[in-house]
């Protein structure tokens, strides 16, 4: 029997698996993404947490067939090496991840895009096994998209999937990316946080800091998005209103160019916040799909927040 490990690198969690050859899971370890340090100190929670993951199940490091990691960003795997993670701060320029791990852990290590490996993964095990070609949206800290066409996955020359940098809004709101009018300035969770602090300040009522301090948080997670949605939050409602508004005309463009047969939304707040909001994405993708009598079918992930460090473990082999 094999066994391997996934990392999942998301802009708030580090999700670690090990599993065997079913791709059954043996055991999980779950860290926050630091938030200062930048590549290095993501690095070493990487590191600890496959350690964590990898003792809990009684497997020694060196038994491990390799280790695969998702991580957001410009994945080089022919040199290892991860540039422009955005949303993780402090990642700047490119860094040797697969090298850095490797070393430290002993295991060959195999990058891939976060969100590719996540849809691949719905595909092969999860919420779109019974179609050919899907387009998976994952609403998290940013936007993220991957392509299954013809039962393949697609990467274009190394970029393809970058849905949240599609533009719904011509000279629109400044994007963490630097440019304007992207659908991840509207929906990305950490570009919701930074205009929900611009609006609080100017006195727009909201229970979003106070649920965030109540919970320990720093920052705004998707559960505190989703319990300020269960109050009728005026500020959470407006802003994820507007976030749906985006998503729906940039998954819809995507949508008129590709003709997938489905998309998948995952991410943290699309599987906090369940079908009922996917199908608020839907209605809002309706008036600017070309093909409007016959729209893809719009599904929740059905592997929820193991589902990117399952499709890493995959990566192995």
């Amino acid at each position: 029997m094999s066994i391997r490990a996934g990392v999942d690198l998301g802009g708030t969690k580090i999700q670690t698996i090990i599993v065997d050859d079913d791709f059954e899971v043996l055991a999980s370890a779950r860290r926050p993404t630091p938030t200062v340090g930048g590549p290095e100190a993501v690095a070493k929670e990487i590191i600890e947490s496959v350690r964590e993951a990898a003792g809990t199940a009684a497997v020694d490091l060196s038994a491990l067939e390799g280790i695969g990691v998702g991580s957001p960003g410009e994945i080089d795997e022919a040199t290892g090496t991860v540039s422009e993670a955005r949303n993780i701060p402090g990642w700047e320029g490119s860094y040797p991840l697969s090298s850095v791990l490797g070393k430290a852990l002993g295991s060959p290590v195999r990058l891939g895009n976060d969100v590719t490996v996540a849809t691949t993964a719905e595909f092969t095990r999860g919420a779109a096994r019974q179609y050919d070609s899907l387009l998976g949206v994952f609403w998290g800290t940013g936007v993220g998209g991957g392509l299954i066409l013809d039962g393949k996955p697609w990467f274009g020359r190394g970029g393809a999937g970058e849905i949240g940098h599609m533009v719904v809004e011509l000279d629109g709101a400044q994007c963490l990316c630097g440019r304007r009018g992207c659908m991840e300035a509207y929906a990305g969770r950490a570009a919701m946080e930074i205009r929900a602090r611009e609006l609080a300040d100017k006195g727009h009522e909201t229970e979003l800091f106070e649920l965030m301090a109540k919970r320990g948080r720093t920052r705004l997670t998707s559960g505190i998005w989703a319990r300020a949605l269960k109050r009728s939050d005026p500020l959470a409602e407006k802003l994820v209103g507007r976030a749906i508004a985006a998503l729906g005309a940039g998954v819809a463009s995507a949508v008129n160019l590709l003709d997938v047969e489905a998309v998948v939304i995952g991410g943290g707040l699309g599987d906090r916040l369940g079908q009922p909001y996917a199908d608020r994405i839907a209605a809002a993708m309706q008036p600017h799909l070309f093909a409007d009598a016959r729209p893809p079918a719009i599904v929740v992930s059905s592997l929820g927040d193991l589902g990117g460090a399952l499709g890493a473990a995959m990566l192995v082999g």
